[in-house]
C-alpha cells in the first residue's frame, strides 16, 4: 500500500536532496533527514513526477535517485519569461487582427478605386465626377456571401487552425474561416500543444500492453528519444502513475505499474501502440494552407500592393484625388503593409528549414532505432553498411549520410556501453547487448509478477524475495529458456519495412471532439 507524505516531510526530503547535491539513495535521505524509510521512499517517488530526475542502479543493485542539483521543477519557466510570453501572445493577437483588417479593407478599397478609375477613364472624365461610387461599388464590404467567406458561421473564436491536412479531417460544416488562412500565411499554422495527459496516453497503452512492466529500452522503442531523455521520462511516469522500480536478478532496472493493470472488466489486455518508426514527424509547412488558399491570399495582397504603388499615376488623376493625406492613406501605408505582409513568410522560411532538418534527424533516429532493436533482440551485430542501406531504402525522403548514421550509433554506444569492431573489409559492426538484456529482464519480471491477472493490491518486485520465491522465479526462467521463448523477443517489434507519419494534431483530436460535443 502506498504511503502518503505530509507536506512538511516533503519539504524536509527536498531540503535533504539539495544538501546531497540531488543524488542520493533512500538510506542517504533517511540518514540526513531522520524521516522514516517508507515516507522517504514515497516522497522521492513523488518528487520524480514534479522535478527533473531519474533512477539509476549501482553494481550492488541499490537504487539511486538522481535529480538535477538545482532541484528544477518539470515544466518550470522563469517569471520574466512567462511575462514576456504573455505580452507576446497579446501583441500577436492584436497584430493578427490588424493584419486582417488592413488586408481586407485595403483590398476592397482598392477594388472600388480601380473600378471607379476605369469607368472614369472610359467616360473620358479625369475630374472628381468619376469618384462617388453611384454604381454600388461600396456595397462589396456588406455582401453576405463575401462575409460568409471571411467568417465561418460554425467557427468558434480562438479555435486553432493546424493547416489544410487537419482541415480535411474536419466535418464538412466546420468551414475554416478565411482570416485563419491569412494568419497562417504570415505566421504559419497553429501548432498543437498537447497536454501532459494527452502525451501520456500512448505511453500508458505501452505499459498495459506489456503487462504493466517495462524498461527504459522499451520506452525508447516507443518514443524514439535518447536513452537519457527516456530515463528522465520514466522517472516522471514512475511518480505520476504510482509505479515501482526494482532491480532484476541480472541487475537491470525494471519498472512495474501494478495500478495500471487493475481493470473492472476482468481483463486489461491492450493493443500496443505504434513504435517510433511508425510515428515519424511530418515536415513543418511554411503556411499550412492549400496552394489555392495561398494563391488567394497572395493575390489579394499583390493586387493591393500594385494598385497602391501605381495609384499616383492611375487612380489619383482619374478621380481627382490629391494631397498629402491621400498619398499617405492610399499609397505609403498600403505599400508598406503589403511589403511587410510578404516579408512574414520570407523571414520564416529559414526557421522552417531548420526545424525540418531537426525533424529529419529525429525521424532518422526513429528509423534507425527499429533496425538496431531488431538486430539486437535477435542477438546479431549491426553493420554500419546495413544500417545505412536500411535507412535510405525505408525512408528515401530522410537524407541520411554515413556520418549521420555513425553519429547516432556512436550515441547509442555511449548510452548503452556497447561494443564496436571493424571487419577485414573495413565495415564497422556494433553490438548492443544491453537492449536484449533489458527486454529479457522485463520479460522475466513480467512472467514473475503476472500483473495482467491481478486486479487489486500493490505489487513490488525486488531482490529481497524469500528463498522460496527466488527458487520459483529461477525455475520459471529455466522453463522459459527450455521452451526457447527468449529467442522470440524480436517478434514484439512490428515489421521494419513499414513506416508511417503521425500528425501532431492526432494527439488532441479526441479531446477536441469531446469539446465540440459539449
Amino acid at each position: 500500500m502506498s504511503t502518503l507524505v505530509a507536506a512538511g516531510e516533503q519539504v524536509d526530503i527536498l531540503a535533504s536532496l539539495r544538501r546531497l547535491k540531488g543524488t542520493a539513495t533512500v538510506g542517504d535521505v533517511v540518514a540526513d533527514s531522520g524521516l522514516p524509510a517508507d515516507a522517504v521512499r514515497a516522497g522521492l517517488k513523488a518528487l520524480l513526477e514534479s522535478h527533473r530526475g531519474h533512477l539509476a542502479v549501482t553494481d550492488s543493485g541499490e537504487l539511486v535517485y538522481d535529480f538535477d542539483p538545482g532541484m528544477i521543477e518539470r515544466g518550470s519557466e522563469p517569471l520574466l519569461s512567462r511575462v514576456w510570453s504573455r505580452f507576446r501572445s497579446i501583441a500577436r493577437g492584436a497584430f493578427k487582427a490588424w493584419i486582417v483588417v488592413m488586408l481586407v479593407v485595403y483590398f476592397v478599397v482598392m477594388i472600388v478605386l480601380v473600378i471607379a478609375a476605369i469607368f472614369a477613364s472610359q467616360r473620358g472624365n479625369d475630374s472628381r465626377g468619376g469618384f462617388g461610387g453611384r454604381r454600388g461599388g461600396g456595397s462589396i464590404g456588406f455582401d453576405p456571401i463575401f462575409w460568409y467567406w471571411i467568417w465561418g458561421p460554425r467557427w468558434r473564436i480562438g479555435r486553432p487552425y493546424y493547416g489544410h491536412r487537419w482541415e480535411r479531417s474536419l466535418p464538412r460544416d466546420d468551414k475554416v474561416p478565411f482570416y485563419k488562412k491569412v494568419f497562417a500565411f504570415v505566421f504559419g499554422p497553429d501548432q498543437p500543444r498537447p497536454t501532459r495527459t494527452q502525451l501520456d496516453r500512448s505511453k500508458l497503452r505501452l505499459i498495459r500492453s506489456r503487462a504493466g512492466v517495462v524498461t527504459t529500452a522499451e520506452l525508447v522503442e516507443h518514443t524514439g528519444s535518447t536513452f537519457p531523455e527516456a530515463e528522465d521520462e520514466m522517472g516522471r511516469l514512475l511518480g505520476a502513475y504510482d509505479g515501482e522500480a526494482a532491480v532484476s536478478p541480472d541487475g537491470e532496472l525494471v519498472y512495474a505499474f501494478p495500478g495500471l493493470m487493475a481493470s473492472a472488466r476482468g481483463s486489461s489486455a491492450t493493443r500496443p501502440p505504434n513504435p517510433a518508426w511508425m510515428r515519424l514527424e511530418p515536415e513543418l509547412e511554411l503556411t499550412g494552407n492549400s496552394p489555392g488558399a495561398n494563391a488567394i491570399v497572395a493575390g489579394m495582397n499583390s493586387f493591393t500592393l500594385i494598385a497602391s504603388a501605381t495609384a499616383p499615376w492611375f487612380i489619383f488623376p482619374r478621380l481627382g484625388i490629391g494631397g498629402p493625406a491621400a498619398f499617405w492613406a492610399l499609397v505609403i501605408i498600403p505599400v508598406v503593409f503589403s511589403l511587410l505582409f510578404f516579408a512574414g513568410p520570407l523571414t520564416r522560411m529559414a526557421g522552417v528549414k531548420l526545424e525540418n532538418r531537426r525533424r529529419g534527424r529525429r525521424n532518422l533516429r526513429r528509423v534507425l532505432t527499429g533496425f538496431v532493436y531488431d538486430r539486437a533482440l535477435r542477438g546479431r551485430p549491426i553493420a554500419l553498411s546495413e544500417a545505412l542501406h536500411h535507412v535510405r531504402s525505408t525512408v528515401p525522403d530522410v537524407r541520411a549520410s554515413k556520418s549521420d548514421v555513425t553519429g547516432l550509433l556512436d550515441e547509442l554506444m555511449s548510452a548503452l556501453d556497447g561494443d564496436v569492431s571493424i571487419a577485414d573489409d573495413g565495415d564497422v559492426f556494433y553490438r548492443f547487448s544491453a537492449i536484449r538484456e533489458q527486454y529479457e529482464a522485463s520479460d522475466a519480471v513480467r512472467r514473475h509478477l503476472e500483473l495482467e491477472k491481478r486486479q487489486l493490491g500493490d505489487v513490488v518486485f525486488s531482490t529481497s524475495d524469500s528463498s522460496e520465491e527466488a527458487g520459483e522465479r529461477d525455475l520459471a526462467l529455466f522453463d522459459r529458456e527450455l521452451l526457447g521463448q527468449s529467442s522470440d523477443l524480436a517478434a514484439q517489434l512490428p515489421a521494419l519495412d513499414r513506416v508511417d507519419v503521425e500528425e501532431p494534431f492526432d494527439l488532441i483530436a479526441f479531446d477536441e471532439q469531446l469539446s465540440r460535443g459539449r
